[in-house]
């Protein structure tokens, strides 16, 4: 129940109050939101600390696959206002902020060369994510996944350092290779990539699991050396020029400094106008999927998000379908743009102050 949320935190509105509401494209977000109804018939979400109710999203859920998906504008508008409640998320201190994320599509091999050395690897034999209750024994309490010890027991993986060293070589599958360690480091920053092998076939990776060392943003390093004057201008176009003009020890020690790694997958490319299927367990829309922290916001829930962007105004109606280490907070979203260059440009200088409301179920 609405009632029920933390009321430090959410203030209930009217969708009149919601900036760019109307104008809107509804049939476009219920398109989202049935992907995620899909899933909520197969899995109730974990109710998070900001809601809302799990089970009220998947009564929700229900009422949308009611409905068919080509439902007009106007239709899909009346759904969510007859369905769910505005809450605007206010943060303890400070701004919204938002992000933009993308998948990548690059060249890859099957096998490594000297044109393609860097390997995405599969994740090694007995890593799994980390729970509360799990004894944890020596474990740094920060590690988030571990890897079993054969014996019962858990240890630490290795972080990025030392798997860039070859810590994991022959613990671990290698998927495919691509040509450079920033390209795989922006397929490891965004958690999914399509691959385009010589035979003409697309292979994507997704998510699979991480080593559970802290994140560090990399981009940090170029305001601690001066390369940008504000951090606002860390962007990800910025980060990758300044990454590739780099010597090579040089740049081996700067993405060395995040000792989270990702390690992957293989998943189909069923549909190419959709993106990876993300953390939510549902494929990402582009404009339509918002990923968010996983600790605070119900994985599903419609979220609408006021900000400016550098091409103009984006005041769009999403959904709850995925997160990121870096996606930290109430008022803190990533928006999914699409795969490829022209979702990457769209993507890499969103850095923007931004204002979520989150709807919340209606009760009978």
């Amino acid at each position: 129940m609405a009632d029920a949320l933390p009321a430090a935190h959410l203030v209930e509105v009217d969708f009149s109050d919601l900036a760019g509401w109307a104008d809107d494209d509804h049939a476009a977000a219920f398109i989202a939101f049935r992907r995620s109804a899909v899933r909520l018939a197969e899995k109730s979400p974990t109710t998070k600390a900001l809601g809302p109710d799990g089970m009220a999203l998947v009564r929700k859920g229900q009422a949308a696959l009611a409905l068919d998906e080509s439902v007009d504008r106007t239709a899909a508008r009346a759904f969510f206002e007859s369905h769910f409640r505005p809450f605007r998320i206010e943060p303890a201190s400070g701004e919204g902020f938002v992000t933009g994320f993308f998948e990548p599509e690059v060249d890859a091999r099957l096998q490594p060369s000297l044109a393609f050395p860097i390997p995405l690897l599969e994740p090694p034999r007995g890593l799994r994510e980390l729970y509360s209750e799990d004894d944890r024994h020596d474990l740094d309490p920060s590690l988030t996944w571990a890897l079993e010890d054969g014996r019962g027991g858990l240890i630490a993986c290795p972080d990025r350092r030392a798997i860039m060293a070859g810590a994991l070589d022959g613990r671990t599958r290698v998927i495919a290779y691509v040509k450079s360690a920033v390209e795989a480091f922006f397929i490891h920053v965004q958690g999914a990539a399509r691959l385009r092998l010589p035979d003409g076939k697309l292979l994507r990776v997704t998510f699979a699991g991480k080593s559970g060392h802290a994140y560090f943003p990399v981009a940090r390093l170029m305001l601690e050396r001066g390369v940008v004057a504000r951090a606002s201008e860390a962007t990800a176009d910025a980060l990758r020029e300044w990454l590739e003009g780099l010597g090579p020890q040089e740049r081996r020690a700067a993405l060395a400094r995040n000792p989270s790694y990702i390690f992957f997958r293989e998943a189909p490319v069923d549909d190419p106008t959709l993106g990876p299927i993300a953390a939510a367990g549902v494929p990402l829309t582009a404009g339509r999927s918002l990923a968010v922290d996983r600790s605070l916001i119900t994985f599903h829930a419609p979220v609408f998000v006021e900000t400016h962007l550098a091409a103009g105004p984006f005041r769009h109606l999403m959904m709850a379908q995925d997160t990121g280490s870096a996606i930290v907070g109430s008022a803190r979203g990533d928006i999914f743009f699409g795969s490829g260059d022209a979702a990457f440009a769209l993507a890499a200088r969103v850095r923007d102050t931004a204002r979520f409301t989150l709807l919340v179920p209606r009760e009978v």
